[in-house]
């Protein structure tokens, strides 16, 4: 035996340390890649309805969506800044010709500050549970894809969602660290810490369902077109089309958990904007109702073109990143392994 104590490698040939900078590399480039969609269509609602003092909005960095509440009587803040736009390509060109193009990507630094830690957490999760319950399920392994989306995205948000509240509440009251620090702590006494979870149903009913399919999906799509192509390891190109197609499809179905959560997450944001939080937002059933109410069943499908548009690109870019930076290391190991018995061979 060695005695060397180098680290194990994970199941698929790469540690957990390896994964967590690939699934990093692959948050940082999609955020950038599919970022400047979400604020031309920010900047294009603000031009159609301005954000009031304290109205809230959704900003999504293609990782994951946050609250975003209008600050008091700034004038300056990016998505107030002035322009008239015709359309989406107008307003590309326009805000990059007279803001620059780092207007592209306004607000994403503080949003991935969460944002990454979140993805590199949920990916690292979903591999670790999924290599380990394939090796449990023997004859149903084929399903372990499907169990740990579910649970590494459940435990991602339940890490995830107290530090969004708090984000949300320091944006909206300007508050300093102390402040916050007794406003929690007293929220905590009269609410319980389940206070710190505030959102979070709503969160998990679209997000479970989303990761059980899409990585059920992916990873079937992916192995169907390895046999396509007759090719025993997954390319970019195959990895990137089954992130995209599975995407897509848990995107479609999961839609209406999606105009819910938006609906109550907007409520919550604006409560916390008005320091309501005492007060209780309606529950999920309700908002549900209520948008049946307002619109039909058609409502609850509101947005459908502009979330498939948003979320096929940014799961193709992040898997496909993540498959490349796994594939980059699963190489490095085997010729780290490789070196010194070559070298004692010779």
């Amino acid at each position: 035996m060695s005695g060397q104590s180098r680290a194990p490698p994970a199941s698929d040939g790469i540690t957990p340390l390896q994964q967590m900078v690939a699934s990093c590399s692959g948050a940082i480039l999609t955020s950038l890649f599919v970022t400047p969609l979400d604020v031309v269509k920010i900047r294009l609602q603000a031009q159609k309805n301005p954000f009031p003092k304290g109205k809230c909005f959704v900003y999504c960095n293609g990782l994951m969506d946050h609250i975003c509440v209008c600050e008091n009587g700034n004038s300056k803040a990016w998505y107030k800044a002035p322009g008239h736009f015709s359309g989406t390509l107008d307003a590309f060109i326009k805000i990059t010709r007279s803001e620059g193009i780092k207007a592209l990507w306004s607000g994403l630094p503080p949003t991935l500050v969460m944002a990454v830690p979140a993805t590199v957490i949920y990916f690292t999760c979903y591999d670790q549970l999924c290599a380990a319950l394939r090796v449990k399920m023997g004859n149903r392994a084929q399903e372990a894809p499907l169990l740990a989306g579910a649970i590494a995205r459940v435990g991602s948000a339940t890490v995830i969602s107290p530090l969004e509240l708090i984000r949300t509440k320091l944006q909206s009251q300007k508050q300093s660290y102390r402040e916050l620090t007794d406003c929690i702590r007293s929220a905590v006494e009269t609410e319980g810490w389940l206070s710190l979870w505030r959102g979070l149903g709503p969160t998990l009913l679209r997000d479970v369902p989303f990761s059980a399919m899409y990585w059920y999906n992916y990873e079937n799509s992916k192995r169907w077109l390895c046999e396509w192509y007759n090719t025993r390891e997954p390319t970019l190109t195959i990895t990137f089309i089954s992130g995209a197609l599975s995407g897509s499809v848990a995107s479609i179905v999961t839609l209406p958990f999606d105009v819910v959560k938006t609906r109550r997450q907007v409520e919550l944001g604006e409560l916390q904007a008005k320091n309501l939080l005492c007060q209780v937002s309606s529950s999920t059933f309700s908002v549900m109702s209520r948008i049946v109410a307002e619109g039909g069943f058609a409502g609850l499908f509101a947005g459908f073109f502009p979330r498939l548009i948003k979320v096929a690109p940014a799961c193709a870019i992040m898997i496909s990143t993540y498959e490349f930076g796994k594939a980059f290391f699963r190489k490095h190991n085997q010729e780290r392994t490789l070196g010194p018995l070559q070298t004692s061979n010779t």
